[in-house]
């Protein structure tokens, strides 16, 4: 397996992973159960989860009245996806 499809596998395990956290963190919100830490949701987003992460907030209500969530998830999903943009044009082009 060449080494995109394999970034390619990460990325959606990581963007799965990003909405699986958000749902099970406002789960456990609602069942006043221990919670997941917020660094670990920014942890995922930027280890490439982003749009996952993005996604599970609006999808579950959840984290969407923290302007650092409102702010920092999608500005990690640009910036990501603007260094993606570079490396494809510095690598493939």
């Amino acid at each position: 397996m060449d080494g995109m499809k394999l970034f390619a596998i990460y990325l959606a395990v990581m963007n799965v992973l990003g909405v699986a956290v958000m749902w099970s963190d406002k789960r456990r919100a609602r069942l006043h159960r221990w919670r997941i830490p917020e660094k670990v949701l920014f942890g995922v987003s930027l280890l490439g989860g982003s749009a996952g992460t993005w996604a599970g907030m609006y999808l579950f209500r959840h984290k969407t009245k923290h302007w650092y969530f409102v702010v920092g998830m999608p500005l990690i999903l640009v910036c990501q996806a603007a260094l993606a943009i570079y490396l494809v044009h510095l690598y493939v082009l």
